[in-house]
């Protein structure tokens, strides 16, 4: 039996892909590499390039391969674009994921770990956030993820499927090989953008607003290394594997860090100067984001061992500088 992974040649995904192959398990990939990268696919992994709304593409899929499990990543995920284009976002995001779990209904496929995003909190009104928190959105993206969380749940009381939907802080750091890392364009991570003005490829970092109600007035976000967020998903498919319940489950530090202690940290990993200024706030960012996944820790067992934001900087700054261009000199 194969596991399917959708957006497997995006950053989370294709980390994903590199833990499941070392596992030893059978892997599929689907992408249409409107954000991924080719190069990113492990050589060891089967690759369709296709959309996931492509109904006939998907049960071609399906068809040709023995699949027991689906970890869904393909997601259109950039918070502004999704306010000035939401209905992109709703078409991508929310009907693909009807198109997936049709097909997966048709071929009685049980299991799927979905790629879900602390976005669907909003605002909360208080911290550390835990799965009991309200669901707020803020933004179109957060309010489809939220949506096809609720597509999976009804699909399950109907249709049997069981799910465990992992709910994403701030994921960040590389495979401390270097192989593979974030190349997103554009940029719109905090540590990318550090790293890239490191590399002189940016002027200077801009800090959107010094004035909120925190230790030195930025922003403070949880960090989670994609390493560790990647062993979270293996802990899901096994607890899914061996009967465990549908669950919702965050995924981030329990610890938060501000955009200035980030900066600081990489100015201290690189060696370089890193200049920033401070710009205006930006309109729906909240001062402090920082989650409880004791959860995941107690149903799944996940034990996060790349927390410090030293370690995540480092992996990151391993990437960056081996690869300034991403994936673009790879070709």
């Amino acid at each position: 039996m194969s596991v399917l992974v959708l957006g497997g040649a995006g950053y989370i995904g294709s980390h994903s892909v590199y833990q499941l192959i070392e596992q030893g398990e059978n892997v599929i990939i689907v992408d249409n590499l409107e954000t991924g990268h080719k190069e990113a696919v492990h050589p060891k992994a089967l690759f369709y390039e296709g959309d996931i709304r492509n109904i006939d593409f998907l049960r071609s899929v399906f068809e040709s391969e023995s699949i027991d499990a689906v970890i869904h990543f393909a997601a259109h995920s950039l918070v502004g674009e999704s306010m000035e284009k939401p209905l992109k976002y709703f078409d991508n995001n929310v009907y693909g994921t009807q198109v997936l779990l049709q097909v997966m209904v048709e071929h009685d496929v049980k299991h799927i770990i979905f790629s879900s995003t602390a976005a669907t909190y909003g605002e909360p009104e208080s911290v550390p956030i835990t799965e009991t928190t309200p669901t707020n959105p803020t933004n179109a993206y957060g309010e489809t993820k939220l949506t096809m969380e609720k597509l999976i749940k009804w699909t399950e009381q109907a249709h049997g499927i069981h799910y465990v939907s992992l709910r994403y802080f701030n994921v960040a750091g590389a495979r401390a090989t270097a192989e593979i890392g974030e190349d997103h364009r554009p940029e719109t991570h905090l540590v990318p953008i550090i790293l890239k003005t490191a590399l002189q490829q940016r002027s200077n970092i801009t800090i959107f607003g010094d004035d909120y109600d925190t230790v030195d007035g930025t922003c403070i976000r949880d960090y989670v290394h994609v390493e560790d967020l990647i062993n979270a998903h293996l802990l899901a498919l096994h607890y899914l594997r061996e009967g465990g319940k549908s669950d919702v489950f965050n995924l981030g530090s329990n610890q938060g860090f501000s955009v200035k202690e980030m900066i600081d940290t990489a100015r201290v990993v690189t060696g370089k100067e890193i200049p920033s200024e401070i710009g205006e706030r930006r309109a729906g960012d909240p001062s402090i984001l920082i989650a409880s996944s004791d959860k995941a820790k107690q149903v799944l067992g996940w034990n996060p061992t790349r927390t410090s934001v030293t370690k995540i900087m480092e992996d990151a700054w391993n990437w960056h500088s081996s690869h300034p261009k991403g994936y673009r000199e790879e070709v």
